[in-house]
């Protein structure tokens, strides 16, 4: 195992106990603000903290962008870090027990090492570029689509570009008459790894920050799947509009966005 993906894991495992563990005293989390329809708890800091310090326990010189903390920078600047300590923050408020801690290295530009764990079932996706995606350590791979009848997709409501609603509804709308079902589960690190293992067929959505989708996309690839941005290009880490599944299918999510999105969301 890679070294860096090892100190992911712990980080990953050590944050995510935590994280449930202060489920059993709801009274002592708090809830605030931070964006339109965006939450932060202390429980997310807290998370973030304790991932912090095991990377720095042991990579003191790399650089880390964390969701709550920005970017941390450090002399080593060609790895980076990227996490989200709390992907699916409003589940986890309202005790929904469906959230993960999502863990990436970058180095060079290019994710080498990746872990999404959910603690609520403790299951640990993990993946190294060119050496596959497990799920506690058993090999998954994507299913394969010969088109999108009978496709269950997972999707996310752009609750955060309500501008986009519009738009966004037209292509669900239009996908539904082709596929079989959607699931909208609230955490898209888990939705990635989710096609990764094949629970689901596909996913697709709009405004997402690299640290809901760096950890999961890796993963998603190394099982076989396709991931582009709503272009059909490999933008996604920067527009945040991410289309994943097996190559049919992704081709056949592409053709509704193409059809039915609006401009600015095609860039």
């Amino acid at each position: 195992m890679h070294p860096m993906l090892n100190i992911a894991i712990r980080a990953a495992r050590k944050a995510g106990n935590h994280i449930a563990k202060s489920l059993e005293n709801v009274e002592k989390i708090e809830s605030t603000q931070k964006g339109t329809n965006d939450f932060v708890t202390n429980v997310d800091k807290e998370a973030e903290a304790m991932i912090i310090d095991t990377i720095k326990a042991s990579y003191p010189e790399h650089c880390i962008v964390a969701e709550e903390n920005g970017l941390i920078d450090g002399k080593d600047k060609e790895v980076q870090w990227i996490i989200d300590p709390l992907d699916g923050t409003s589940n986890f408020v309202k005790g929904l027990p469906h959230f993960a801690v999502s863990i990436a290295v970058r180095i060079k530009g290019k994710t080498e090492v990746a872990c999404v764990y959910d603690p609520m079932q403790n299951e640990l996706f993990t993946a190294q570029r060119g050496a596959g995606a497990q799920l506690n350590n058993a090999r998954i791979r994507v299913k394969q689509l010969k088109d999108l009848q009978g496709a269950v997709l997972a999707t996310g409501f752009p609750y955060k570009q309500k501008q986009h609603s519009e738009s966004y509804f037209k292509i669900l709308s239009a996908l539904f008459v082709d596929c079989a079902d959607f699931r909208r589960t609230g955490s898209a690190a888990l939705d990635l790894c989710y096609v990764a293992a094949g629970r689901v067929d596909g996913f697709f959505e709009l405004g997402l920050k690299p640290w809901d989708i760096a950890a999961g996309e890796l993963i998603a690839r190394e099982a076989g799947a396709i991931v582009t941005d709503f272009a059909g290009g490999t933008d996604y880490m920067q527009s945040g509009n991410i289309v994943t599944a097996s190559a049919r299918g992704v081709k056949g999510i592409l053709k509704h966005i193409r059809e039915n999105g609006n401009a600015a969301m095609l860039k």
